[in-house]
């Protein structure tokens, strides 16, 4: 792996490359992964994986047809030959009016801010076994607990660098450090699973390898001998774990490209009301140390914290320059890139304010509902909103959790959900999107 300056000069030279050999204009990305993970099972040592990537790629743009191509061969030669090939497919390519290199103007010029990304501890394969195992074992002592799908524990690193023919220049690395662990209890036909996790940036960040093997064996355990629950229309309690995924779908309906192409629920719902006035939802692509925090976006623009709702009304899209193009509209600093292909949009560190109430509270008045902690399948339309999934959790009664429930479904529209919609108190942030326990009243349950 390349160091962050090493990788930006390379992709300096490929661009300049492609001038050479006849673009207009272009990019380049370097992308590089290295990752070591230790899995243990029943005590024993199951599985060791070391991975170790490296790729590189560049987008050219040719009479208004643009072409991407990529390699993992980082030598001069295959770099000479990358930029000739490139500009020869964009030369057969359509023209697009939207593609195209950001706006000079709006590149990020400043010093790019230091997150504290990247932490230089570096843990040997026997202290991962190690984690590993701490993990396990006190997910195996919680009483009930039968069987295990194995604990591991991993540490990586990733490097990330883009250079322009128009004057951008930068790169950063990032670590990662993460523990998980999966248990089975019961036996037999009424055999339950449940996990816990968790991944940081630094290592001294993470939980405790034994807190996280304790949550995963205690949340197995409470789905054992779960009930059946009636079909009606009910509040259900979202879980943050699986109440994260409102705010997801939420995101993807606020892309760009979704509304150029109107095919979002949100469209024409610009700044209207859809949550209660309390709601406010953040994305702070500068957070120190954040899982997804980053200096600039993928086509060399800054990046800054914005709250996507506020007073319960969203503020705007997350657009990227393709996409400002289409709209007439500027780009928000939300491009993302992978190893190949044009930009597209992503949210970095996303955050629903925490609300007033406890948990308890939110659910006190509560004479029948749902308490989901699992969902299951895809059953979202993200072009009208309509909302369906399985789930798994467990039943309210009376304002206090009455035992595990199963083999259900809630549905909705998320429009509908997102105007019902009621935070607790009881945030924690460290799954990238973070919300706390959510209640949405009026949903359908289907049941016996």
């Amino acid at each position: 792996m390349l160091s962050p300056g090493e990788a930006q000069k390379r992709c300096e030279a490929l661009v300049e490359r492609a001038r050479r050999a006849g673009a207009d204009a272009g990019d380049a990305i370097y992308v590089a992964n290295a990752s070591e993970s230790i899995q243990v099972r029943l005590g024993a040592l199951e599985d060791v994986e070391r991975s170790e990537s490296e790729h590189i790629g560049l987008r050219v743009f040719v009479g208004g047809a643009a072409a991407s191509i990529g390699s993992t061969d980082l030598g001069d030669a295959a770099l000479d030959e990358l930029a000739s090939r490139a500009v020869a497919m964009a030369r057969l390519a359509p023209a697009d009016k939207f593609a195209g290199l950001a706006p000079e103007e709006l590149l990020l010029r400043d010093t790019p801010p230091d997150l504290d990304l990247d932490d230089p501890m570096e843990r040997s394969p026997q202290a991962l076994r190690h984690l590993a195992e701490e993990a396990e074992d006190a997910a195996r002592s919680v009483v009930g607990v039968t069987n295990s799908e194995g604990a591991s524990a991993s540490a990586g690193r990733g490097l990330f660098a883009l250079a322009t023919s128009h004057g951008f220049s930068g790169g950063y690395a990032a670590s990662s450090h993460s523990i998980s662990a999966s248990v089975v209890a019961g036996e037999g036909s009424l055999m339950q699973r449940d996990y816990s996790w968790r991944s940081t940036r630094h290592a001294a960040d993470l939980k405790r390898p034994a807190e996280i093997g304790l949550e995963a064996g205690e949340r197995a355990v409470a789905r054992l001998n779960p009930g059946r629950v009636k079909s009606g229309q009910v509040p259900v309690i979202f879980d943050p774990r699986v109440g994260n995924s409102l705010v997801g779908h939420l995101l993807g309906a606020m892309s760009g490209a979704s509304i150029a192409r109107r095919a979002s629920f949100l469209l024409d719902r610009e700044e209207e009301q859809l949550f209660d006035s309390a709601i406010t939802i953040a994305d702070d692509p500068h957070v120190r140390r954040g899982m997804r925090s980053r200096p600039f976006d993928g086509e060399g623009l800054p990046t800054g914290p914005r709250n996507l709702v506020e007073g319960g009304r969203i503020t705007g899209w997350l657009i990227d320059c393709a996409a400002a193009r289409q709209l007439g509209r500027q780009p928000t600093g939300h491009a993302s890139r992978g190893s190949s292909g044009p930009p597209h949009v992503t949210a970095s560190n996303v955050v629903m304010a925490a609300g007033t109430v406890t948990p308890a509270e939110l659910m006190a008045d509560i004479a029948d509902g749902v308490y989901v902690t699992e969902l299951i399948g895809h059953g979202v339309n993200g072009v009208t909103g309509d909302y369906s999934r399985g789930a798994s959790g467990f039943r309210i009664v009376n304002g206090a959790l009455a035992g595990p429930i199963a083999e259900f479904t809630v549905a909705g529209n998320l429009i509908d959900m997102f105007a019902r919609l009621t935070a607790a108190n009881d945030l924690e942030i460290y799954r990238g999107i973070d919300v706390p326990t959510l209640r949405v009243d009026g949903m359908s349950i289907a049941g016996d």
